[in-house]
């Protein structure tokens, strides 16, 4: 009986082996796909998470052949990866326009909506995504969904505020989670800010939603962006799905 579930257990352990490698491929691919909206001298928006760290390593390998491109990253790490690369790097004190974003989501919807905020940058994200021209949104298969809210909704909000938004989150039909870290410490972001996760379950008015959370004070930000995607790049095996927001 050990033996067999030993065996099962190997058995799951290859299979999400499987299910990984197959996962990095696809955003691998996107990332690659995402390459040809780069063009010399432009300002680009460096993306957070495990599949915008692909096309920032990509890049990197640009900017070493040649390509005169600079980025302003959206995290402390994505700053960090870049500049271990060599790619040349400014702020928003330097350049308020950017040509171009490219970036991860956690989910994508048909209306090219999304949930971002799964890796804690969500803030500099929407930021970045605000002051940019072209959004270009990388995913694997598994983040475009039908409807939003299968990932829970992050929602950063200052730590005075954190008890309070979280009733009234709550209040709205969310099951509110503060993100901690792996120590069981609050999670911080960039800004020092706290993480609330909220699973909403299927959100069937993103719009409201955004609105109302929003408008409440010590909400500092929150990880729906809508009507902000230019270009999704969705990976599907080996085939690359290009959808565009429809004007």
């Amino acid at each position: 009986m050990a033996n067999a579930l030993h065996k099962n257990d190997r058995h799951k352990n290859d299979r999400h082996k499987n299910d990984q490698h197959k996962n990095d491929q696809e955003k691998e691919a996107a990332a690659s796909a995402s390459l040809k909206f780069i063009k010399d001298g432009q300002v680009v928006g460096l993306g957070t998470g495990s599949t915008a760290a692909f096309f920032v390593r990509l890049l990197g390998e640009k900017v070493k052949d040649g390509l005169k491109i600079r980025g302003i990253p959206t995290s402390e790490g994505s700053r960090r990866q870049a500049a271990g690369l060599g790619i040349p790097l400014i702020t928003l004190d330097d350049c308020q326009a950017i040509d171009v974003t490219v970036d991860g989501a956690d989910e994508v919807d048909p209306q090219l909506r999304l949930i971002k905020g799964g890796g804690g940058a969500l803030l500099r994200e929407k930021i970045i995504a605000s002051a940019t021209r072209q959004l270009v949104i990388i995913v694997d298969a598994t983040k475009r969904v039908p409807v939003l809210g299968k990932f829970p909704l992050p929602v950063e909000v200052i730590k005075f505020a954190q008890p309070l938004v979280a009733k009234k989150i709550s209040a709205l039909g969310a099951d509110v989670r503060l993100r901690l870290q792996p120590d069981g410490k609050p999670f911080l972001s960039d800004e020092n800010n706290h993480i609330l996760d909220c699973h909403f379950g299927q959100i069937r008015d993103a719009d409201a939603l955004a609105r109302q959370l929003s408008d409440m004070p010590g909400v500092v930000e929150h990880g729906l962006f809508i009507g902000m995607a230019n270009i999704v790049l969705v990976a599907n095996g080996t085939e690359i799905v290009e959808l565009r927001h429809k004007a």
